[in-house]
Parts: structure tokens; sequence; C-alpha cells
């Protein structure tokens, strides 16, 4: 298995691997936090170097393993957080990126998040995030749970166009993005990051997915990964502490589907026929 994962590119044109890690329920028990700091590391050996935390996961505990995970390391990790709607005025989002800059013992952001919109203006996160790329806080911007009259409205305000990326909930069984987001994104290049991409577990009791993955000598968890990772410029960012699991997670980059095998997933899960709200977690 080479450690090599396709890569999409950012709006830059930086291009960054599909399949990365997530860490929420990351840090939410100190005796953990070395398991978990090893499982990371283990991802990175395995070439899944996109990590995504945020400050709202156990308080920033999520953030202080990432940092304890990339120690050493800095230079081989793509480095994604976020910051909390409630932090996100001007002032409140420059100091949130300094207080996950700390734990995460970084000097630089890969790619900020606004978490989900939150009652400041998006004027004033944006002219916050243009801020910190001149500070040198961060390298580039998106947002998370952006629906698409949400990125509309992003896009047309002054310096909205930066915006690098969206983090959604995507998965075979949460597909209402295809219908408009997906297209939407794709035609401006602006990758979307699909959190929850097995739906915490929950998809992997599904029959069809099973049959699958048994043709191939996979886990369930594979294929599905497998399958959020056939649609272009979409990054799959699965958490686990497990090494197992996380070398099965691993092998979904290089698991190619068959037409057939698609259609089947289709007919067990159908791709959505009209606009429906974007779903969160």
């Amino acid at each position: 298995m080479s450690a090599n994962i396709p890569t999409t590119a950012l709006p830059s044109g930086e291009l960054v691997p599909v399949l990365g890690q997530g860490t929420w329920f990351m840090g939410e028990d100190r005796r953990k936090s070395g398991q978990e700091a090893d499982a990371l590391r283990l991802g990175i050996d395995l070439g899944m170097t996109l990590i995504d935390t945020a400050e709202m996961y156990a308080s920033g505990g999520a953030e202080e393993v990432v940092g304890e995970a990339i120690a050493g390391r800095r230079d081989e990790v793509f480095l994604v957080s976020k910051v909390l709607p409630s932090n996100a005025s001007r002032r409140g989002t420059i100091l949130a990126c300094e207080r996950s800059l700390k734990r995460l013992r970084s000097e630089t952001i890969d790619l900020y998040l606004l978490h989900w919109r939150g009652s400041y203006a998006l004027e004033e996160t944006i002219a916050a995030f243009d801020d910190l790329i001149r500070a040198g806080n961060i390298r580039s911007w998106g947002v998370s749970n952006f629906d698409t009259d949400d990125m509309e409205e992003i896009v047309a305000l002054s310096g909205g166009d930066k915006v690098a990326s969206n983090q959604i909930l995507y998965n075979l069984a949460r597909r209402g993005p295809e219908f408009d987001l997906m297209p939407w994104c794709r035609a401006r290049n602006i990758p979307l990051m699909a959190y929850s991409p097995i739906e915490q577990g929950r998809l992997l009791r599904n029959a069809t997915l099973a049959e699958v993955a048994k043709e191939y000598g996979a886990t369930p968890a594979t294929v599905a990964l497998a399958w959020v990772l056939s649609h272009d410029g979409v990054i799959a960012i699965p958490k686990s502490s497990n090494p197992e699991h996380l070398r099965d997670n691993r092998k979904a980059a290089d698991l190619k589907l068959t037409a057939e095998q698609l259609a089947r997933l289709d007919r067990a899960f159908p791709a959505p026929g009209r606009k429906t709200a974007l779903e969160m977690l």
C-alpha cells in the first residue's frame, strides 16, 4: 500500500490529501490522550496528513491532543481548526485563533474555518481572517456547515471569494448536498470536507454495504469511505483512535468501486431528487 494518497486542490492551487483524520470526541478523557496522539501519528505515517480539529472539541482538549501528536512533525501536516460562531467577531476570532495556536503548539493553522453561522456578521469574521493571514497565524480560511445560499452570500461579500473549503456532513446516508451544494462548490473549485463520513458507524450494518465489502475482502467502513472519495473535490476526515480501524480507513484511498457496485449503493442509499436543507450533527 502506497503512502501516497490522492490529492485535491484548494482554490489557491495547493494540493491536500483527500483522506485525512478527524478529532471530534478526542481529548475528552485525558487518560486516553496518549493513545489518541499515537493514533494520529500512525495516521500521519500512513499518509493521512490532513488533520481536522476545532476549539469546540472537548473545549480545546482535542487541539491539545493534536499538538502532542504533531510535535516535531508540524511540517508533515496540513492543519485545520475552527472558530466557534460565538467567538467569531473580528476581535473574538483573533483571540480564539491565538488560543488554538497555543494548544496546537504551532505558529500557523493551514486552514481556519468558521464552525457554523452565528450572530456575528460574516463581514466581521472575514475581516478577522484577513488580519490573521497578514499576521501569519493562518494560511487560508473557509467555512463549515454552510448551505448553498450561505455560500452564495459569503462569496458576494468583500474578500469572501477567498473561501477555500466548506466542511459539511456528507456520507451515504446524508446525500442532500449532491443536489445543489456539491455542484455549486465544484464549479468554483471549492473542495468539500466530509465530516462523519461513515455516520459515526451507523452505516456499517447496511446489508448492501456489507455485500460490496465482502467482494473486496474489506470492511464496510472502508467501502463507505471509498464511496465518499469517489466524488471529485471531496475530502473525508474519519476519526479513529483504533490502529486497525485507521489502517482500514487508509485502504479506502486505494479502493476503486465499480460502476455496478456504485449503482447498487445508489439503490440502497438513493440520491436526492430535490433540494433539502443541509443537515448537521
